[in-house]
């Protein structure tokens, strides 16, 4: 896996599942980024709200309370410029489509790739969003 270099960046991880958010924080570790963490998409509106240079969102879909699309939608009331990448176990026929509609950037299905994944948030944080 490829090193790569998140050093100076906050990322938020709204994922309510601990073990998910254990493996988001390991993969993440090794790039020296700052990680937040939510565990509803309420904690992610906030965190949003609160934290101005969070640079981007790693957003759960299946949340108690306000689910990850609902979530997105208010984040991007808020911050039209966030940059929201969809983790979601449900990847339904129509369901991408749903996602982007609310608001997320792009989407990765779990169980996750690493190495998609990173390659995805680099993409997006060196202003190449085509990765």
């Amino acid at each position: 896996m490829d090193k790569y270099d998140f050093s100076g960046k906050k990322i938020l991880i709204a994922e309510d599942e601990y073990t998910n958010y254990l493996f988001l924080k390991a993969l993440l570790k090794k790039t020296d980024a700052e990680i937040v963490w939510a565990k509803t998409g309420i904690e992610a509106v906030d965190a949003v709200t609160n934290q101005p240079d969070i640079d981007l969102t790693l957003m759960d879909i299946m949340m108690p309370g306000m689910d990850g699309k609902a979530a997105a939608a208010e984040i991007k009331k808020i911050r039209p410029q966030m940059v929201i990448i969809a983790q979601t176990a449900f990847a339904l026929i129509g369901e991408r489509e749903e996602i982007l509609a609310c608001g997320c950037d792009n989407y990765v299905s779990k169980p996750i790739s690493g190495t998609l994944l990173l390659e995805m948030i680099n993409g997006y944080l060196s202003g190449n969003k085509n990765k």
